[in-house]
């Protein structure tokens, strides 16, 4: 019997699997349960020690989701209470799933080497593929190497099911393209890219994605072709972000300001004039632009190496812009000591206020967070630390704070290194204050405050790609 005759045979996909429950899969499995076209949806999370406390909370409709996710929340006590999801470590009923999609993270276990840790990923495939029975479709919504679903992936469901992938059972990729802080809107509204290894597995897989879009609509082509379209989504993305850093750095160093140019820049409108023109940082964190580059790295090397045509001993362009974009901690250790310094205190004596560890802003999320890099070379100096985030509460042995005042008290410097909307309209009399210092330093990695109300109130100032101002008289 074809694939075809056998997803015919099963009928229209009505109960979903989806392994894996953190950025993606959460809102993911909420939103296939609110759609009346499918009747159930199983969320399948590991009983571990550090993430399954997930499941008797996503099993009452909370979301374990600290960061602002708006209408996450409301939507999952709607379907459980509807009693349309359920989230469990029982891998065996995956067995009566129609669909199972994974969502589960594929970091680097070396950048240098092209090593993707796919650990996680494939002790998920083998779940999958140990109960996978004929006419059932699994999706890969992980980035990975481009590749990787049409081998790997392949491979492994074939070997624990005793099942040929296009012939008994569908097989797609379908990345996630969402943003913390908006993953209904992003699920909703952005166009899906939908990738089978044939024409019955892509198919299958618009099916099971259709339901869910509002605004956004499917977009097919092949497996291997959804791989490389993620992977280049945010390559790109980190190869802007670089471009603007550089740019900050240059501005640093000829004394002006990166706003101005990057104001001057943005104007220039027209036909035929695209210039997606983005913001300097202190860095870039996240488990996806941290990690994807290195993994459309390795898909070339894999299927591309022999035939590439490239200039010969010259460097990646995107590996480069992600070395740029890792400097920038480092960028904002060298201000930080160069502002001690103007201010009278040495880096191993300085006490600082780093505010902000998740690495976006007004969420959680602290994957690959630029300020471990930037606290661990500050620890490194001899100087003390303390930490602030008003929405990560823990992290593994650095201790957060929720206090701001607690967190600034007798610090010399305070270093903004998230973009919370709370660090906006921080007060420098009150910091100064708290501080106890004559002249406290800081440090602005996002642009969230007005340099001269600083400096007019004895702070010495230093922010990124402001050079106009990092060298300013101190005043008082």
């Amino acid at each position: 019997m074809t694939l075809e005759a056998l997803i015919k045979k099963r009928g229209p996909i009505k109960k979903i699997g989806v392994v894996g429950m953190g950025y993606v899969g959460i809102p993911a499995a909420a939103l296939f349960a609110e759609s009346p076209l499918f009747d159930f949806v199983h969320g399948f999370q590991r009983d571990s020690s550090s993430s399954g406390y997930k499941i008797a909370m996503l099993n009452r409709g909370e979301s374990p989701l600290k960061g602002e996710e708006p209408g996450l929340e409301e939507l999952l006590k709607k379907v459980v209470t509807a009693k349309k999801f359920e989230c469990t470590s029982d891998f065996s009923k995956i067995a009566k799933m129609d669909a199972v999609t994974l969502s589960i993270q594929t970091p680097f276990l070396n950048k240098e080497d092209l090593l993707p840790d796919f650990s996680a990923l494939k002790e998920g495939i083998r779940n999958v593929g140990r109960y996978l029975s004929p006419g059932m479709l699994v999706v890969l919504e992980s980035t990975v190497t481009p590749g990787t679903t049409i081998t790997l992936a392949s491979d492994l469901l074939e070997k624990e099911s005793g099942l040929k992938a296009g012939k008994d059972f569908a097989l797609a990729h379908a990345p996630e393209r969402v943003m913390v802080g908006r993953l209904l809107r992003n699920i909703r509204e952005h166009d899906r890219i939908v990738g089978g290894i044939d024409d019955v597995s892509t198919r299958r897989a618009t099916e099971l994605y259709s339901p869910v879009l509002t605004v956004g609509k499917v977009i097919p082509m092949s497996a291997t072709a959804a791989e490389v379209t993620k992977t280049t989504e945010n390559t790109f993305r980190d190869l802007q972000i670089a471009a603007i850093n550089e740019l900050a750095l240059y501005c640093e160093a000829m004394g002006i300001n990166i706003y101005d140019v990057r104001s001057g820049v943005d104007s220039l409108k027209g036909e035929g004039i695209t210039r997606a023109i983005l913001w300097p940082g202190a860095g870039v964190g996240g488990h996806c632009l941290t990690k994807d580059t290195y993994h459309l790295e390795r898909g070339v090397q894999m299927l591309g190496k022999d035939i590439l045509d490239y200039p010969k001993g010259e460097p990646s362009l995107y590996v480069l812009a992600r070395r740029i974009n890792d400097f920038m901690p480092m960028h904002m250790f060298h201000l930080t000591k160069d502002a001690l310094e103007r201010a009278g205190c040495s880096l191993n004596k300085a006490k600082v206020a780093i505010l902000g560890w998740a690495f976006l802003a007004d969420s959680d999320d602290t994957r690959n967070t630029p300020s471990e890099p930037y606290r661990d070379s500050l620890i490194g100096g001899g100087a003390t630390v303390t930490v602030h985030d008003p929405y990560a509460l823990e992290y593994p042995n650095v201790p957060l704070l929720q206090n701001l005042d607690d967190t600034m008290k007798d610090s010399d410097a305070i270093v903004i290194f998230a973009g919370h909307h709370q660090y906006k309209n921080l007060d420098p009399d009150h910091i100064r204050t708290v501080s106890g210092k004559k002249h406290p330093v800081i440090i602005d990695g996002r642009n969230m405050i007005d340099p001269d109300l600083f400096i007019r109130h004895g702070f010495v100032y230093k922010g990124i790609g402001r050079g106009d101002k990092n060298m300013h008289k101190i005043i008082g």
